[in-house]
């Protein structure tokens, strides 16, 4: 699977109810994709699902969205592979007709042209999501399961920056990569990147072949991503590692920062989103989920609107609100902040109120006067 990108904040960001409105919207738009990674949360196959979305169910879609009213969604194509959709480029064009900003994630194939990244900015897509799992050839394609993909990728990376292309670089944070990471930073820091986001691998899909990382060298390699982003010339981020946002603090009270100066940080750049709440998916056949990794469906486009399922449906309802979350999660302190990963919770515990593993904080209990237990 190409890597998602999230939108940048925007002018709305601030004023945003994620209880109402996500900041975004991905949408699987195809499942066909020529690649193999070993970590695909879409299962990607050479040909489209047979219930794929049509076109014309594709623009009752795109109606949909308007029904979250101002501000809108930013609506993120991902697959699979988008370019494997013969009406992209119409789409997209319907998409900004409709007022909705627009990014894509492409996967690195020899589709991937200079003249299709043209096409794309001269159609208004506002950035590119491209993703690099490795420091090397040898590296990157062997996550990605087809030689080639770094040469393109990083020919790509060259061609968006020529066109002045917003860019943002996902990599797998995992047992197989976590030796590469700092090699990719590296690479990437020449390059007019303007976020690099280390997603933190959840095992689903053809992700259960590769091994995620322990909690403990999660939270080292959170440690470095804080120290590496107070001097990175592009924003660092993670994917489904809201615990993060933790670390973060705890390591900007250690420097004496005040809250007010936590708040302008970068590290807390999207504080309180998570999985079905400021995120929403979309598949390929319409099922309206929380997150890409989080697989739970609360409704089809085919049949319900997307703005009243995840306003109302109990699932996203419950997401929502940390105060449903179990154990740790749910009387943490961070909770509102973090909220653990949902997708990770349920890969975990079989249900996305659970408590996300990956995180090694141990909250004070209600009631409990001391201030771990």
């Amino acid at each position: 699977m190409a890597g998602s990108p999230h939108a940048s904040s925007g002018p709305h960001h601030a004023l945003r109810d994620y209880t109402r409105t996500p900041l975004n919207v991905y949408w699987e738009m195809t499942q066909a994709c020529a690649l193999a990674c070993r970590h695909c949360r879409a299962e990607a196959m050479p040909s489209a699902h047979p219930n794929e979305l049509t076109f014309d169910e594709s623009l009752g879609f795109l109606d949909q969205l308007g029904e979250f009213g101002t501000p809108l969604p930013h609506l993120i194509l991902t697959g699979g592979d988008p370019l494997n959709r013969p009406d992209l480029f119409q789409l997209i064009a319907e998409a900004r007709r409709r007022g909705l900003g627009v990014s894509i994630t492409p996967a690195a194939t020899a589709q991937l042209s200079f003249e299709v990244l043209l096409r794309l900015k001269e159609s208004g897509v506002e950035g590119l999501g491209l993703s690099l799992d490795g420091s090397s050839a040898a590296t990157h394609d062997a996550i990605r399961g087809i030689p080639g993909t770094f040469a393109r990728t990083m020919q790509a990376i060259q061609w968006a920056e020529s066109l002045e292309l917003p860019i943002q670089i996902n990599t797998l944070a995992a047992a197989e990569t976590a030796h590469d990471i700092s090699a990719i930073y590296e690479l990437l820091k020449p390059h007019d990147i303007a976020r690099w986001s280390l997603f933190f691998l959840i095992s689903v899909g053809r992700g259960k072949v590769l091994q995620p990382l322990s909690p403990e060298d999660s939270e080292s390699l959170m440690a470095w991503i804080f120290d590496v982003s107070k001097a990175s010339p592009f924003i660092v981020a993670t994917t489904e590692a809201p615990s993060y946002r933790r670390v973060a603090i705890e390591l900007m009270r250690a420097q004496g920062l005040t809250g007010e100066q936590m708040k302008r940080s970068g590290p807390l750049r999207g504080a309180g989103i998570r999985d079905g709440h400021g995120i929403m998916f979309v598949s390929s056949t319409g099922e309206i989920c929380p997150a890409g990794f989080l697989p739970i469906s609360a409704g089809n486009v085919r049949t319900h609107r997307v703005a009243e399922v995840y306003r109302e449906a109990p699932l996203f309802k419950s997401l929502h609100d940390p105060r449903q979350f179990e154990e740790r999660c749910g009387y943490c302190e961070y909770n509102a902040l973090c909220g653990g990963s949902r997708a990770r919770a349920f890969e975990a515990t079989g249900t996305p109120l659970g408590t996300d593993p990956l995180c090694l904080y141990i909250p004070r209990q209600p009631g409990r006067a001391d201030t771990n237990s």
